[in-house]
């Protein structure tokens, strides 16, 4: 059998997640970028997202973020505009769910925009559209029946 030359396995390449317990300061836009929302994943290291500036466009992940920033739909994201194509945009970073938070708070989202909240907000979301489906009863229509 051949003798092993490289440097470790397929457990290396995948290293120790760093960057999730540590605090990182706020990046708001600069020029020639803008915040978007995630509709949906598309493969290949692209997503559709919806423009604060109202433009849908396809957007790429950038292969510094490829494999270690995972992107799902619903995420806040801040998006590199391209100057040659209005369509299309590059994913420069993702907002962890609380910096998107401080974000609409300090007004650089619209009010309108929708963040996710996760599994709590869903439930909230089915309490109150289930609200309708129940009928109560008093003893009076119980005895009729």
């Amino acid at each position: 059998m051949p003798k092993n030359k490289g440097k470790g396995g397929k457990n290396r390449k995948r290293g120790k997640n760093e960057a999730d317990d540590e605090k990182r300061e706020l990046i708001f836009k600069e020029d020639g970028q803008e915040y978007a929302q995630v509709l949906r994943m598309l493969g290949n290291g692209r997503c559709e997202c919806m423009c604060i500036d109202g433009t849908k466009r396809l957007c790429h992940i950038r292969g510094k973020m490829h494999k270690k920033v995972w992107i799902a739909a619903g995420d806040i994201i801040l998006v590199g505009l391209r100057d040659y194509q209005d369509d299309k945009a590059d994913v420069i970073l993702k907002y962890m769910s609380d910096e998107a938070r401080l974000l609409k708070a300090y007004g650089e989202l619209p009010e309108n925009t929708r963040l996710n909240e996760g599994i709590a907000g869903d439930l909230d979301d089915d309490e109150e559209n289930g609200a309708d489906d129940v009928i109560d009863f008093e003893d009076e229509d119980i005895d009729r029946i």
